[in-house]
């Protein structure tokens, strides 16, 4: 089937480029036209903050939405008649905006400098269109000067600024270079990028469309964007390179083609797969706003691996020998890979097995050892750039009113069966808690049996302190101040919503983990044969990313690590994030295990010789494998340049886990344990090999050509060739 596919792109690739053109350019206009709202929803099922939205929303719609902050201040005070009556204006102005349910001034600071407007949506942050938030904005920036300074803050207006991102193009300049280097032709280099555009055009045009059905938070676009850029772009590579390779062995462009499109191609196909079974790992961890992050990345992944076998051998039909086009004369390239800087390597790394096998495990043991304080909460508005609004208006209300005040506690009671005075008996209780800096009087529903307790803490809201307030109000205050009463109250809003969406995340991180590792240590038995091998590629893809956890986490402890990606206070980590870079990571590391095991295991089968086999293999892939980490790296690292701390880290993560993967695992892990192993890398037990279906990854089978006779001058003893077959 790949073959025919393949083939037929070739044949007809006029209108296989069509074809992928329209399906861009209708991609992008479906998504433009009916495309749907990125959203999700950190709500807990079962949880104690789930419970008080819910009783919000029936009782007291008021409260259930999300809010925004309008900070206002001016130098001179905001107490004077213009100032109060631009102000005013404002507020009407806002009340005006669809979705929004109130604009309510709030306290004036003790000084009379600064003020707040409460704006109050009718739907929760994470589900409301941008549209109205951005309105919102631009009616403050209309209404700020002439001595007057508006600021706006809350979750809604976080959310709007993390959807600029745009350190993409920075990725794809970098990853530019880097092709020209590898393979040293404009015409080459262009290609994947050219690739991974029309696969990820068509992926994220289908991931907006969607949103309609599913919710996809705005983080799982932009994480579909990084990965269909960085794998649109290795998976091209990969193709690319076994396509020279093969016309430098004399092959027509046409039989070159076919032979890369049912190798290379087979192996993109198969490591795509894993890629998409790894990100839909995610649904074990049984939230619903994961099922939009699986879906949109692995249709991004799914949309390059499909292009990679469609439009480049159509693509690479118009390029024919003309690929090393446009060569660039000082690079100096060796397609066949033999006796390279890598293929030395090898041989020292063999050399010293035990040595080097040592030095590397130590070398990630310690990387990972930070990652045992890595803390899960969401970071909040503190931690951006003084260019962000959200930022500004943080530092504002913190220095006026108190850091707490950026992420109050909604306490939901129920009166429907209370004694009288309930609501205010459980606010006095609340008061006398140590780490509660003020708490509001209870504010009634029209019907009387519902009221909110707003409970501003002394901490932020990403503070841990805080969280322990969260926990110290549920476990120790609010059930004997309920017991009297018979009320029930509740700890919800923003700040403990993200407390209970990282504790739940925390509790089934380990199950997740271990699905992945099973099933991917179930495939690589497949696919290579061995146990060994399977074994020690799960470990040793669990170190890489405990390594990049531990890098991670220094970045969030606001230490030197952290000033040099601008992080500059301790900070948490996403409660999704780590879920999500073990989904990603152990994808793509499957994809480097792939491409390179699958070229040791031809040599091994080709001369039963496992030293020349391992060093044969890694200088046959070494090349690509590192132009393609270093583009996963640079694609990946360009996202630390962005302002929201959870691309920041987001960004280092995945790059750290890339090059380590690339560099201790591959070029020190790899030989030095291949070596200690010999030929008991490829041991299977025989029941096990009857069990486990036999998955074919490179499309042939490596086949020996009979020793010619000593007198009949064909050549060397010794020549063998891969044979390719069907």
């Amino acid at each position: 089937m790949l073959r025919r596919l393949v083939t037929w792109s070739y044949d007809r690739r006029r209108r296989v480029v069509v074809l992928w053109i329209g399906a861009v350019v209708a991609a992008s206009v479906l998504a433009g036209v009916a495309g749907g709202d990125s959203a999700q929803d950190f709500t807990v099922p079962g949880s104690d903050s789930a419970k008080a939205v819910e009783l919000l929303r029936e009782r007291f719609p008021r409260f259930a939405g999300g809010t925004a902050d309008v900070v206002y201040t001016a130098a001179d005070g905001i107490t004077g008649p213009d100032i109060a009556a631009r102000v005013d204006a404002l507020v009407g102005d806002i009340a005006g905006v669809d979705h929004v349910l109130a604009a309510e001034p709030g306290p004036v600071s003790s000084d009379g400098s600064t003020g707040v407007v409460q704006v109050r949506f009718d739907q929760d942050a994470q589900r409301l269109p941008a549209e109205s938030v951005e309105r919102v904005m631009d009616l403050a920036g209309e209404a700020e000067g002439d001595g007057l300074r508006i600021e706006l803050g809350g979750y809604p207006i976080e959310k709007v600024e993390q959807s600029e991102a745009g350190s993409e193009s920075v990725g794809l300049v970098a990853a530019l270079i880097i092709l020209l280097v590898a393979f040293g032709s404009v015409l080459a280099a262009g290609l994947p990028l050219v690739i991974a555009g029309f696969g990820l055009g068509v992926g994220l045009g289908g991931a907006w469309l969607l949103a309609n059905v599913v919710d996809v938070p705005d983080f799982g676009v932009m994480l579909a964007m990084m990965i269909g850029i960085g794998v649109g772009i290795d998976y091209a590579l990969f193709i690319i390179t076994r396509y020279r390779s093969a016309l430098a062995e004399g092959r027509e462009p046409r039989e070159a083609v076919e032979l890369a499109g049912t190798t290379a191609g087979r192996a993109v196909a198969f490591a795509g797969s894993t890629v998409v079974i790894s990100i839909f790992g995610l649904v074990l961890m049984g939230r619903s706003y994961l099922w939009g992050v699986a879906l949109a990345t692995s249709l991004a992944v799914t949309s390059v691996v499909f292009a990679s076998i469609t439009v480049l051998p159509a693509l690479l039909g118009f390029a024919g020998r003309n690929i090393d086009r446009f060569r660039m004369p000082w690079f100096r390239h060796d397609i066949k890979g033999r006796r390279t800087l890598s293929w030395r390597w090898s041989r020292v790394m063999q050399r010293h097995p035990l040595a080097a096998g040592l030095v590397a495990l130590t070398a990630m043991v310690l990387l990972t050892v930070p990652a045992t304080s890595l803390r899960l909460g969401m970071p909040d508005a503190g931690n951006g750039t003084d260019d962000l609004t959200s930022r500004r208006a943080y530092d504002l209300v913190a220095e006026r009113y108190g850091p707490g005040a950026n992420g109050p506690l909604l306490v939901a009671v129920d009166l429907a069966d209370a004694s009288a005075g309930a609501a205010e008996a459980i606010a006095a209780d609340l008061a006398d808690t140590p780490g509660v800096a003020t708490v509001l009087p209870p504010v009634g529903n029209e019907t009387g049996d519902a009221a909110v307790i707003s409970v501003i803490p002394t901490t932020g809201p990403q503070d841990a302190a805080t969280e322990d307030l969260v926990h110290r109000l549920r476990d120790d205050v609010l059930p004997p101040a309920v017991d009297a009463s018979r009320a029930i109250a509740t700890v919800g809003g923003t700040t403990a919503t993200f407390i209970d969406d990282s504790a739940q995340t925390a509790a089934r991180l380990p199950v997740f983990i271990g699905g992945i590792v099973v099933l991917s240590f179930l495939l690589l038995m497949s696919v290579f044969r061995s146990l060994a091998v399977a074994l020690k590629a799960a470990v040793m893809n669990i170190l890489s990313i405990g390594a990049a956890y531990g890098v991670m986490a220094l970045a969030a402890d606001g230490g030197w690590l952290g000033g040099l990606v601008g992080i500059d206070t301790a900070t948490p980590v996403p409660a999704w994030l780590p879920m999500m870079m073990f989904a990603i990571l152990f994808g793509l590391s499957m994809d480097y295990e792939v491409f390179l095991l699958s070229r040791i295991r031809e040599e091994y089968l080709r001369n039963g010789d496992n030293r020349t086999a391992v060093a044969d293999g890694l200088a046959n892939t070494a090349r690509v494998i590192t132009a393609a980490a270093a583009i996963m790296v640079t694609v990946f690292g360009a996202f630390v340049l962005e302002d929201a701390v959870f691309l920041k880290l987001a960004g280092l993560g995945l790059a750290t886990a890339v090059l380590i993967d690339a560099t201790i695992v591959r070029m020190v892990l790899v030989p030095a344990t291949m070596e200690l192993l010999g030929d008991r890398n490829w041991w299977l037990p025989q029941w096990l090999d009857r069990l486990l279906p036999h998955l074919d990854v490179e499309g042939g089978r490596p086949n020996t050509v009979p020793e010619p006779a000593a007198n009949d001058g064909s050549g060397p003893d010794d020549d063998r060739e891969f044979v390719p077959v069907p």
